[in-house]
C-alpha cells in the first residue's frame, strides 16, 4: 500500500508501455473527436501531422489507463484528482507508437481540514518509444494518509 507519508518531493517513477492502434485511434476519433486528420489518410497527408495521428484527448485516456494500472500494481491509496494543470500535446501520437510515463512529485500535503487524506502534485511527461516526449502535465492527486496503528 501507497500512503501520502509514502511519498516525497524529488520521487521519480516509471511505467506503462501502450500500443497505439489504428482501429483504436479511429474508434476513439469516430466517437469523441471526428475531425478527419484523426479519421482519414487522405485528410492528415495534407495537414501538419503527415498522416493520422490521435487524437490529443485520447492520448490523455491512454495515460489514464496506464496510471490506473500503475496504481493497482503499487497499491496506491488514490482519492480522484480535482484536475491537471498545464496540458500541453507536444508531439503527435500515431498509430504503432509505445507510450510510456514518467512523474516526479513536486508537492506533497496533509489536508488542514480531513485527517484521514492528502494531495499531492506531480510532474507528468509521456514519451513515445523513441524517448520523445509528447505530452506533459501536472497532475493534482488526493491520495489517503495511512491509517493510526
Amino acid at each position: 500500500m501507497l500512503y501520502l507519508e509514502d511519498l516525497k518531493v524529488g520521487q521519480k517513477a516509471a511505467f506503462g508501455a501502450y500500443q497505439v492502434t489504428r482501429e483504436e485511434v479511429l474508434a476513439f476519433a469516430r466517437k469523441y473527436d471526428p475531425q478527419p486528420f484523426h479519421l482519414s489518410d487522405e485528410a492528415a497527408a495534407k495537414t501538419h501531422f503527415g498522416r493520422i495521428a490521435a487524437s490529443g484527448w485520447h492520448t490523455t485516456a491512454m495515460v489514464m489507463a496506464m496510471i490506473v494500472e500503475n496504481i493497482h500494481r503499487t497499491g496506491e491509496q488514490g482519492l480522484g484528482s480535482p484536475g491537471i494543470d498545464e496540458l500541453r500535446w507536444l508531439k503527435p501520437v500515431y498509430p504503432g507508437d509505445t507510450l510510456r510515463c514518467e512523474t516526479e512529485v513536486l508537492e506533497v500535503r496533509p489536508s488542514r481540514s480531513k485527517p484521514h487524506l492528502g494531495s499531492y502534485r506531480a510532474s507528468m511527461t509521456v514519451l513515445n518509444q523513441n524517448d520523445v516526449p509528447v505530452m506533459t502535465y501536472i497532475s493534482n492527486v488526493l491520495i489517503a494518509r495511512r491509517p493510526a496503528g
